[in-house]
């Protein structure tokens, strides 16, 4: 497998941002070598370099390669499977279809499933907790449904959505406490996926533990 320079590609990221974490699996995945550069989002001043490097969002994960800057975990992992390419083993799908469908699914973790997380642990009536709750496990069981009876999302091949997916797996741990039920029962199928994930060394070395993820988010949503 060919090899990049590890100083021509640098990763800014916080050591619990499960959109980062995706970056550093597929790089990983690809057998990138890579510099990681930690960004403290519990300080709410941002570094220089995150300021230079995202001027308009000031977030991170930010990509660097060969100087230039890329953001965005979904844009992050499109140039990281295009940039490198021949040699390399491929995250999307080829078919186009199955590409729109892993893109459609990464929306939908991105824009519904990461806010039905955040409603669910800010909520502070009982009420409110167990309807968070129950559609967070509902959006889970869409996501198992289209896993199916498949090893990955991308069938025998660890791919796309599974990268963009695995690092919500950090935080199950964080909804069974949180929610007082088990995963393992409501999506039976998902939580056998994250086992076989979690059997990759690309997983295992970049997931947190799960208890420290828990208690970051408890920091940060306020919960007792």
């Amino acid at each position: 497998m060919r090899e990049a320079n590890s100083s021509s590609v640098v990763v800014v990221d916080f050591w619990g941002n499960g959109f980062g974490m995706r970056v550093r699996i597929a790089l990983e995945e690809k057998g990138i070598k890579y510099e990681y550069r930690e960004e403290d989002l519990t300080n709410p001043q941002r570094s220089q370099l995150v300021l230079d490097m995202n001027p308009v969002r000031k977030s991170v994960p930010i990509l660097i390669h060969q100087g230039q800057p890329v953001c965005d975990s979904a844009a992050i992992l499109g140039y990281i499977d295009e940039t490198w390419k021949d040699g390399f083993p491929s995250l999307l799908p080829r078919d186009p279809y199955d590409r729109a469908i892993a893109r459609f699914w990464t929306h939908f973790l991105d824009n519904k499933v990461f806010s039905t997380q955040a409603m669910f642990l800010k909520s502070k009536s009982d009420r409110a907790k167990e309807e968070s709750k129950n559609e967070l496990i509902g959006e889970l069981k869409q996501l198992e449904a289209v896993l199916g009876d498949e090893q990955y999302f991308g069938g025998a091949n660890f791919g796309y959505l599974d990268v963009v997916l695995i690092p919500f797996s950090s935080m199950f741990y964080g909804y069974e406490s949180h929610g007082n039920f088990k995963l393992e029962e409501e999506c039976p199928k998902l939580s056998a996926w994250v086992k076989r994930c979690l059997a990759r060394d690309s997983v295992r070395k970049v997931l947190p533990d799960s208890v420290e993820m828990y208690e970051l988010h408890k920091k940060f949503y306020g919960i007792e």
